[in-house]
């Protein structure tokens, strides 16, 4: 029976935490503060991409942590097998996420790539480039769908992660496995507010058109405040109010290339991002199936 229980203990976390663990728990408290100070809709593309960084560094030390042997011994032990299972569905999760992030950005990319290029174009005339805008708009509504869809499938694993049974304790080496459902939380989190930044609302066109003349004509806007808008929701309110003006549209198109040129970079950035953390989402989720098959 001593034996057993010395077995038992050869394989539980030791009193001194591994560095990789010390520092996947720095990373998510620093990550945990910022979300809990910004809401979604006071978010800004640059706390974002911040967020993105962040959130890179922490998946990279978590893809290291499912690699080394004190991982392994710990998930392989029979009370813990299911726990693999779960990860993994966690993994998938993110991965859906991420995949979901990373569609709306490219197809709202590739939507205004198009306008750029008839506003480039623009000398065969305006009626082009509306059309063109129009394409837009209706791209844009299809994101927001399947944005909104995403959202709901995030809310569910969200609930599912807080109510987690990892979270209300185990006899055994409870410490690991919360660190990686605590991961997935934050990730999904983040995840969340960019998914819910890149399909802002804009108001409805009956009520907005007022609103969205008073910003096409006044574009004496300080660059802090510029800078702090979603770049989202600005493209969307100048399009549409370029459609829905009648007069002055041409010289109105240098401003609008320069605001989806902005677009474009947001963009950029937040997809490169998404697609590092893409590859440490697969390789942490290859990790999890070697110890399963293992």
């Amino acid at each position: 029976m001593a034996a057993s229980d010395n077995h038992t203990r050869s394989k539980s976390l030791p009193s001194k935490p591994h560095p990789l663990i010390l520092q996947c728990n720095e990373h998510l408290s620093r990550l945990e503060a910022s979300t809990a100070t910004t809401s979604t809709y006071s978010s800004s593309s640059s706390s974002l991409h911040h967020k993105l960084r962040d959130l890179q560094d922490l998946h990279e030390t978590v893809e290291k942590l499912a690699q080394v042997s004190l991982t392994k011994e710990v998930l392989v032990q029979e009370s813990q097998e299911n726990w693999v299972e779960k990860l993994l569905d966690g993994s998938l999760r993110l991965l859906d996420a991420c995949t979901a992030a990373k569609d709306s950005l490219l197809h709202t990319k590739e939507c205004a790539r198009e306008v750029q290029s008839i506003m480039r174009r623009k000398r065969g005339g305006e009626m082009e480039v509306t059309i063109e805008v129009r394409k837009y708009l209706t791209s844009r509504k299809v994101v927001k769908k399947a944005i909104s869809k995403a959202l709901g499938n995030l809310k569910s694993a969200s609930n599912k992660c807080k109510f987690s049974p990892s979270h209300k304790g185990h006899d055994q080496n409870p410490e690991l496995v919360s660190l990686f459902k605590d991961v997935e939380i934050v990730t999904l989190q983040i995840l969340e507010s960019l998914l819910s930044f890149i399909s802002v609302s804009t108001q409805s066109k009956s009520s907005n058109w007022s609103v969205v003349s008073k910003l096409m004509q006044n574009k004496k806007v300080s660059s802090t405040q510029e800078a702090e808008e979603n770049e989202f929701a600005k493209v969307d309110s100048a399009l549409q109010a370029f459609v829905f003006h009648t007069t002055r549209k041409s010289e109105n198109i240098d401003h609008l290339q320069n605001q989806l040129g902005d677009l474009e970079l947001v963009i950029q950035d937040f997809v490169e991002g998404l697609e590092n953390l893409f590859r440490r989402f697969i390789k942490t989720r290859v990790a999890l199936l070697n110890i399963l098959n293992h």
